[in-house]
């Protein structure tokens, strides 16, 4: 009885080892990446956007292991399977370019790569601000994406285009702001990438 469980538990491990393999082998550079963050400001960004996806990166191999390209503090490379543990109940979804196989080439994402390259190391951006001083998440995406490819995925926005009545928002604003809130600021938000008609999912666990 005791070889039979063992051997059962065996079979099993072998099972969701070769799931995740075969999940793995389907992602390809370029590829896209959402969770919930559980960062201090995660629920603010939510409500504003009124999604539940409030973190994101770019995916990329690197000696046959894929990493995230992500804008946390500073801009950096993380390992995938640490980045999908560090999100609300390790739920992650995995978005591609529609016509990714036809745009993507080699050459474009090598300068692709280049570009996220030069964003290495910046430090975050608490106040989301449209330059290229500091990063946040969704801007980072944006920003390879349109300056590597001159793909646009997402639609732009002014601050004052998202839900900023719950008070959760506010007091973010305000902590960030202070009384001058800039409602004219050009902002990219996760929600806007991921509901981006340019996109189609490819993986959502």
């Amino acid at each position: 009885m005791t070889i039979k469980k063992t051997l059962l538990g065996l079979l099993f491990t072998l099972l969701v080892s070769s799931i995740l393999f075969a999940q793995v082998s389907e992602i390809q550079n370029g590829d896209l990446i959402f969770q919930t963050s559980l960062t201090e400001q995660s629920k603010a960004i939510q409500l504003a956007t009124n999604s539940k996806y409030s973190h994101c990166g770019i995916l990329f191999s690197e000696n046959n292991e894929f990493y995230v390209l992500e804008a946390i503090q500073p801009v950096k490379k993380t390992a995938l399977d640490k980045w999908i543990a560090r999100g609300k109940d390790g739920h992650y979804v995995i978005k591609r370019l529609i016509n990714a196989d036809e745009v993507l080439t080699a050459e474009v994402l090598q300068k692709m790569k280049s570009e996220g390259e030069k964003f290495q190391g910046k430090k975050y951006d608490l106040t989301f601000e449209w330059s290229d001083e500091k990063m946040y998440c969704s801007e980072l995406i944006w920003k390879i994406y349109q300056r590597a490819a001159g793909i646009e995925i997402g639609k732009l926005q002014h601050l004052e285009e998202f839900d900023l009545t719950n008070n959760v928002v506010r007091k973010k604003l305000n902590e960030r702001y202070g009384e001058k809130i800039p409602m004219d600021e050009i902002v990219i938000s996760p929600a806007a990438i991921f509901e981006s008609d340019l996109l189609i999912t490819l993986q959502s666990n």
